[in-house]
């Protein structure tokens, strides 16, 4: 094990914890860096007594993040926000917080450094999300050179805010919304691979300085995870396409809401295929094998379908049953 001491920004998230875990599994002793240290108590038990030690740290804030890697042998920057609030725009977080974290790990001797970006990240973006995701790639490059860039698709796994939402929506509403028509081509990467993924930039030496862009094993487009969606529920819903203009206007009114379902940002970034580009290192470049959205997701759907997901065991134990006679 090439490292110590591990401070993870952002390891409280949906990422972070799987990434905490891994760590922790290896033997890592692991800060799990965020604003409020309350939301990362669920991570001590992945490791021993002491292993697992959430940190205050305001990625606006210089002192802070001195003070998290201060001692660290190595830091991971998972920080990242889907939609603009108050004091954490994109600027802020995704440009300015991981250039400020890339700088005072370079500062206090940290030898090794992990940056998680995101598909699609490109400072000509039209999407401002993307954009400042290639900006904050660039500023982190500029502080710590032999930085290691990931770029991961949309994740899935428990807890996840893709496939766990429009299961919800599926439950309640007879129809789901194919924005733009459901042509937008993802490649969705299971949140263990990219936690195994961001440990393994850390212990390959041949990993320093790349840029990895993890997706899964197959592409669909919207409509087909959909229709994986539905499959896994053992649900029928009316897939209706929703035209780009159309959904900018209802997103217009739903950015009223502190916590918006949906942006006009978001909509400009559905534009844009969120795919692995050719020719650029991934998975398998890592010795990963990434796993399928449908080996996982039914190991943490299963509440949505009508009862959830007893009925049909009741009825396949039954039939097992009349078979045996």
């Amino acid at each position: 094990m090439a490292y110590n001491v591990v401070t993870v920004f952002g390891g409280a998230g949906f990422l972070g914890r799987s990434i905490v875990n891994t760590l922790a599994r290896q033997g890592a002793l692991v800060r799990v860096a965020c604003r409020r240290p309350d939301e990362a108590l669920r991570c001590k038990p992945m490791g021993d007594v002491g292993q697992v030690a959430p940190v205050a740290a305001n990625i606006r804030d210089d002192a802070s993040v001195a003070a998290a890697v201060d001692g660290a042998d190595a830091v991971i920057n998972l920080v990242g926000i889907l939609y603009e609030s108050g004091r954490q725009s994109f600027d802020a977080v995704h440009r300015e917080g991981a250039g400020r974290i890339a700088q005072a790990a370079a500062s206090a001797g940290v030898t090794q450094f992990v940056h998680v970006s995101a598909i699609g990240a490109d400072p000509e973006a039209a999407s401002h999300y993307a954009r400042s995701k290639g900006e904050g790639e660039a500023a982190v490059k500029a502080a710590f050179d032999n930085a290691v860039i990931l770029r991961p698709s949309i994740l899935f796994g428990p807890d996840d805010d893709f496939f766990n939402r429009f299961a919800a929506l599926a439950r309640i509403s007879p129809v789901l919304p194919l924005i733009g028509g459901g042509h937008t081509r993802f490649q969705p990467a299971f949140v263990c691979d990219v936690a195994e993924a961001a440990v393994a930039a850390l212990t390959n030496s041949d990993t320093v300085g790349q840029t990895y862009e993890l997706g899964g094993p197959q592409i669909y487009s919207f409509r087909q995870l959909l229709e994986v969606l539905l499959t896994v529920i053992d649900r029928k819903r009316l897939l209706v396409p929703v035209p780009f203009w159309a959904a900018m206007v209802k997103a217009f009114f739903l950015e009223l809401s502190p916590a918006p379902l949906l942006t006009r940002d978001q909509l400009r970034q559905l534009r844009r295929d969120n795919v692995v580009t050719e020719g650029v290192a991934g998975f398998v470049d890592l010795g990963i094998a990434p796993t399928a959205p449908e080996v996982i997701l039914p190991t943490y759907l299963s509440r949505f379908r009508r009862g959830g997901g007893a009925r049909k065991a009741v009825a396949a134990e039954t039939t097992s049953m009349v078979q045996m006679r």
